[in-house]
C-alpha cells in the first residue's frame, strides 16, 4: 500500500493530498529516512510522523484499503513508548503554559476596540 494512501486511512491526515504534501516536505520519514509517496508500505515499519509541532514514531501493524472509523484507524500502528511519553509532555506544557492569544476568539468586543484605538493612536 502507498506511504500517502495509508496515512490517510490511519487518520494521521484529513485528505490524501495532505498526506502526500507532507511526504514530498519530508514530514514523514520511514526508518529514518524520507520517503516518496508512492512508496509501498508493509506491516513491521517503523514511521516518524510529523503533523503541526507533533511528531508521531510509531509502527505500522496493519493496512486497510479503506478509511474506517478512527477506533479502527487506531489499530492499524503501534505508538512507541517514548513517542507517547514525549507527546503527553507536550500536552501537559501546552496546558500548563497555553501561548499567548490563545484564549482570544473572534472579532474584538467594542471595549476592546476602543483599548485598541488608544493604544494604537499613542504611539
Amino acid at each position: 500500500m502507498r506511504i500517502d494512501k495509508w496515512l490517510w486511512t490511519a487518520r494521521f491526515y484529513k485528505t490524501r493530498s495532505l498526506a502526500a504534501q507532507a511526504v514530498a516536505a519530508g514530514h514523514v520519514k520511514l526508518a529514518g529516512h524520507t520517503v516518496k509517496a508512492a512508496r509501498e508500505l508493509r506491516p513491521g515499519d517503523e514511521l516518524e510522523i510529523g503533523v503541526g509541532d507533533t511528531v508521531w514514531k510509531i509502527v505500522v501493524r496493519g493496512l486497510n484499503a479503506q478509511r474506517r472509523p478512527a477506533v479502527e484507524a487506531q489499530r492499524l500502528y503501534e505508538e512507541t513508548v517514548e513517542s507517547h511519553q514525549r507527546r503527553a509532555a507536550q500536552q501537559e506544557a501546552r496546558r500548563l503554559a497555553p501561548a499567548p492569544g490563545s484564549d482570544l476568539r473572534g472579532r474584538p468586543t467594542k471595549k476592546a476596540r476602543r483599548l485598541i484605538r488608544v493604544f494604537t493612536d499613542n504611539c
